[in-house]
């Protein structure tokens, strides 16, 4: 269970404090997830965070 941020991120970085995990970074070019700590908002949202700030829509399901 994780989602990937995909080469159509304009490095915004507003997912980043979106995240309870801390699980995103930024990273060059682009911003990362790290699929070993993203729990994709489980058990503190009812649906991810960053997918629902993102302005480009560039999360999804890894």
């Amino acid at each position: 269970m994780a989602l990937k941020i995909n080469d159509t991120c304009i490095a915004c970085g507003a997912c980043q404090p979106e995240c309870p995990v801390n699980a995103i970074a930024e990273g060059d070019p682009i911003y990362t997830i790290d699929p070993a700590v993203c729990v994709e908002c489980q058990g503190y949202f009812d649906a991810p965070q960053c997918i629902a700030v993102c302005p480009v829509d560039c999360i999804a399901k890894a």
